[in-house]
């Protein structure tokens, strides 16, 4: 008997050691590649390399918001000064936006949405409003919204969160933590403006919907945060791919100088004045420890019974997300909720389009796998095709705690073109001048993305044809500002 234990011990470790040694060939082999591969991309410029000198996190939380927006200003006249170039003499200005006069050169506009902003109201606030950006976006991005919450009487504070609006290296070496003490001068500056016992909402779009989440369980435990009233997320980041976790091996090779590449997931031409387009590994590995921090906080909250202390949160999310998990968000986030008036609006698939076994199968029944079975602690609405012979789109509403859907025609249609809304669409409105589908006229920004419909060959854009191909306005965009309207307009809620 001990002879025939001592034999499978034997193997158990002999198989143990065979496994390791696999699993070390695996790395030593990925990391063969990305050096491989940083010796063959394309070199570095300026704006990959020159770091410009953001504040930390204790800093952060030592300014006022006057001393943010002067540290700010010394950002961006660095990047000025050691980035930008002058065009090449007797040649054609080129679309970038590191080249000084270039047609999407930031410093060329009326407003330059790279900084943070205040939108203030007419007459005396009624209550403050805290708007929190992507990764790789700029303050830009929720600009519409901050609008609404300004003409309905809020004070409306856009923070450039660090890392973003100055040059992709930025992103490089910052920490999430940074974006939370600046999420906390952010809200300190809008209650100050909009004065004591106010109203507060805290609006979040992708990253920054996890930077949201966290400051609202934050603000559970410490009463020195003021606690916001309401949270809106769009495509928020409570949940991203394994990748992430990973994604600081990808650098290792970059610890040799050959291999500078390495450091970088992408490097591509800066053609867009209010979004980055390269992008450094450390912008993945921050992106996964915010949202890990937002899942342990939703965890302990859950478990120590201050989750029912949260304040209503509406969602809104595309079905079809390559950046984030919109399972993730049912799971981790809504599961996990007290019936407190809190909502998820799903836009669905457009089931109109008849792209037929170009379609992956699993969209079928997409939903349905997403969403619990009713009854559920919050409402749910559902954003689709009234049938699948039109384009025309309704609203499928499911109360809290409710069995029975209520169906209500919107008055908006999916595009006969577009097969679903992305990640990156959902708070711009088609009018948007740079990511409209229909850009308006009273301002340009030197370029419309939503408007490109390119065909051709492969291997001739420096771009791929997926980033093109992804929506980049929402075609829905009045609802959810009507949504948010009717958010602004409910009396607060009642209770911790």
């Amino acid at each position: 008997m001990r002879t025939t234990i001592g034999v499978w011990l034997k193997r158990v470790a002999v198989g143990l050691g065979l496994l390791m040694a696999l699993a070390a060939c695996l790395v030593v082999a990925g990391l063969a590649f990305r050096a491989w591969d940083a010796l063959r991309a394309p070199p570095l410029e300026a704006w990959h390399t020159y770091v410009p000198d953001e504040p930390a996190a204790d800093a952060i939380d030592a300014m006022d918001w006057a001393a943010y927006l002067r540290r700010e200003e010394r950002l961006i006249a660095d990047v000025r000064r050691e980035v930008f170039r002058a065009p090449d003499d007797g040649a054609a200005i080129p679309i970038s936006r590191y080249v000084t006069g270039s047609p999407v050169d930031p410093g060329t506009f009326a407003s330059d949405w790279n900084r943070s902003y205040v939108m203030v109201p007419e007459d005396t606030p009624v209550g403050a409003a805290v708007f929190l950006h992507g990764l790789t976006d700029a303050p830009y991005s929720l600009r519409h919204l901050a609008a609404v919450y300004r003409d309905r009487g809020f004070v409306a504070v856009g923070i450039r969160l660090p890392g973003h609006g100055t040059v992709p290296a930025a992103l490089a070496e910052v920490e999430w933590e940074d974006w939370m003490a600046a999420t906390r001068l952010a809200v300190r500056e809008a209650v100050r403006r909009a004065g004591p016992g106010k109203r507060l909402h805290v609006v979040g779009f992708s990253n920054g919907g996890a930077l949201a989440m966290n400051y609202a369980l934050d603000a559970v435990l410490d009463d020195g945060l003021p606690r916001p009233e309401r949270l809106v997320l769009l495509s928020p980041m409570i949940g991203i791919t394994a990748f992430a976790r990973y994604a600081g091996l990808a650098g290792l090779p970059a610890f040799f100088p050959a291999f500078a590449r390495a450091a970088w997931l992408d490097v591509l031409p800066e053609f867009n004045p209010f979004k980055y387009n390269s992008f450094p590994v450390n912008g993945a590995r921050q992106a996964y420890q915010v949202t890990q921090a937002a899942q342990d906080r939703i965890n302990q909250a859950a478990v120590e019974g201050r989750i029912a202390a949260l304040p209503p949160i509406h969602t809104y999310q595309s079905v079809a997300d390559f950046t984030v998990s919109t399972r993730a968000i049912v799971t981790s986030l809504y599961a996990r909720l007290p019936a407190n008036g809190s909502e998820l609006t799903l836009f669905d698939l457009n089931r109109a389009i008849g792209l037929g076994p170009l379609l992956d199968r699993s969209m079928d029944t997409i939903v349905g796998r997403l969403l619990p079975p009713a009854p559920r602690a919050f409402r749910t609405t559902l954003v689709t095709n009234a049938d699948p012979s039109t384009l025309e789109a309704v609203e499928r509403a499911v109360e809290s705690g409710a069995t029975a859907e209520a169906v209500t025609h919107m008055g908006l249609s999916f595009p006969p073109t577009a097969f679903s809304l992305s990640h990156v669409a959902l708070p711009f409105p088609i009018t948007d001048p740079l990511y409209g589908s229909q850009p308006g006229t009273e301002e340009r920004f030197g370029i419309n993305l939503g408007a490109l419909t390119p065909r051709g060959e492969r291997g001739v854009l420096i771009v791929s044809l997926d980033a093109l191909v992804r929506i980049s306005s929402n075609p829905f965009y009045p609802y959810i500002e009507r949504r948010v309207i009717e958010g602004i307009d409910r009396p607060p809620r009642q209770g911790p």
